[in-house]
């Protein structure tokens, strides 16, 4: 049975980082949203045009643009242990979708792990990411509030739909990254 993770967070709140540890420990395949999108973007996809005018103010891309993205990954990677989930699903819809995608390849959400964070330090860590990689929607205080407001809205009913199926956990995001990767360790063990 293959381990699949999905990975909750605001953005900033280390989903990325926590992900190169399960990868690596765990031999799963990372499929984070944004680095597909980016990939899609770069490579000047039809799919990735789209993403883009939705990325480009703040806005989170259609669960159909999404889903496509991720179909394909997934149809990559069947050699993986598992997969880890970073920024999707990020609604009831999708994650009702990502489970009907994954019945079909006998496969289900083995946990998923939320890394709770403190907005006003989020927005510290992002805005000095924006310095760094240089992606617009990291350098504008707007925008990112606005990002955060959209994954309150739509991404806390996530919460109640894999509580209902026990398989939600929630991790203090804030501390030394060695710290929160044995909180999130220590999910993992006791699945």
């Amino acid at each position: 049975m293959k381990t699949n993770l999905v990975l909750f967070g605001k953005p900033g709140a280390g989903k990325g980082t926590q992900a190169a540890f399960l990868k690596e420990t765990y031999q799963l395949k990372h499929i984070s949203t944004g680095d597909v999108f980016r990939a899609n973007i770069s490579q000047n996809t039809s799919l990735g045009q789209l993403a883009k005018s939705y990325m480009d103010k703040g806005d989170l891309v259609p669960d159909s643009v999404t889903i496509q993205m991720l179909e394909a990954e997934v149809n990559e990677n069947q050699a993986a242990a598992g997969f880890i989930f970073d920024g999707f699903p990020r609604t009831t819809a999708q994650a009702e979708a990502l489970d009907a995608f994954l019945k079909s390849k006998s496969m289900e959400i083995s946990a998923t792990i939320a890394l709770e964070a403190d907005e006003d330090v989020l927005t510290a860590r992002l805005l000095e990411r924006g310095k760094e990689s240089g992606r617009p929607d990291d350098q504008d205080e707007t925008k990112i509030r606005n990002r955060f407001q959209e994954y309150n809205l739509k991404t806390a009913p996530l919460e109640a739909f894999y509580k209902a199926q026990n398989k939600f956990y929630a991790v203090n995001g804030i501390g030394e990254i060695s710290e929160i990767t044995k909180r999130i360790a220590a999910i993992i063990s006791g699945l």
